[in-house]
């Protein structure tokens, strides 16, 4: 008994991408060749037949016109570099991400201190920060304390985020959204630094009234004295 062979299935086309050659299912279009000259109308199939003696496709760029516009050209080499393209947007895009910071009411000094500095390095990263304060029994009788802690994080990290959601609870726990500023608002530690160093060396090199008026006296005798007379 013979079989009948199975059908195979194609694959449906992307409906983003355009008809190519066959696939047109219009009876005339109008060309365009490789070099954008526009060649008039042509029956579909003598388009077709065209790209195909060119050793290109046929392949339709406006299916609205009246008769729809065909361009000869290289179907695969507009497929790679609209993936190229596409790849290329992908990845300039900025994506934000909310990275956690989780507390407790009874988190002593030197955990806080480690926290700030991943909340700090999650908002340089341009990533907003979702501060977590975990209740647990007694502990929510308390909850001036998680939120002093939450807006602690926030002045340890003003410089460089501000609270875009304030503490505020959600069943046994408390949270707090701080997302990073502007490009424009973020001032480098260096900058900051450099200006520390500038105000101390000024402080550390400014004069006492007492040495300024040695100077300005002594300035004064200067000028008094007669200038000798040159040599002869």
């Amino acid at each position: 008994m013979r079989r009948t062979p199975r059908r195979r299935i194609q694959p449906e086309p992307d409906k983003n991408e355009p008809r190519v050659n066959f696939r047109i299912r219009v009876p005339r279009v109008l060309v365009i060749d490789e070099e954008g000259k526009k060649l008039g109308e042509f029956m579909t199939e003598d388009a077709v037949r065209l790209a195909e003696e060119r050793g290109l496709d046929l392949i339709e760029v406006a299916p609205d016109g009246r008769p729809p516009v065909c361009r000869i050209g290289d179907f695969g080499k507009l497929k790679y570099e609209r993936k190229k393209k596409e790849a290329q947007a992908r990845k300039n895009q900025v994506q934000v991400q909310i990275k956690e910071v989780k507390l407790r009411p009874k988190t002593d000094e030197h955990d806080i201190a480690v926290k700030v500095r991943h909340a700090r390095r999650f908002l340089e990263e341009g990533n907003k920060v979702k501060v977590t304060i975990r209740f647990r029994g007694r502990e929510l009788a308390h909850r001036d304390i998680g939120s002093q802690q939450c807006l602690r994080m926030a002045k340890e990290c003003e410089d460089l985020g501000s609270i875009e959601a304030h503490p505020r609870m959600d069943g046994r726990q408390m949270f707090m959204i701080m997302a990073p500023l502007k490009p424009g608002g973020i001032r480098p530690r260096s900058a900051r630094r450099e200006d520390e160093e500038e105000e101390e060396l000024l402080e550390d090199d400014s004069l006492t009234e007492d040495e300024s008026e040695e100077i300005d006296e002594d300035e004064d005798e200067a000028a008094e004295e007669p200038a000798e007379p040159a040599a002869t």
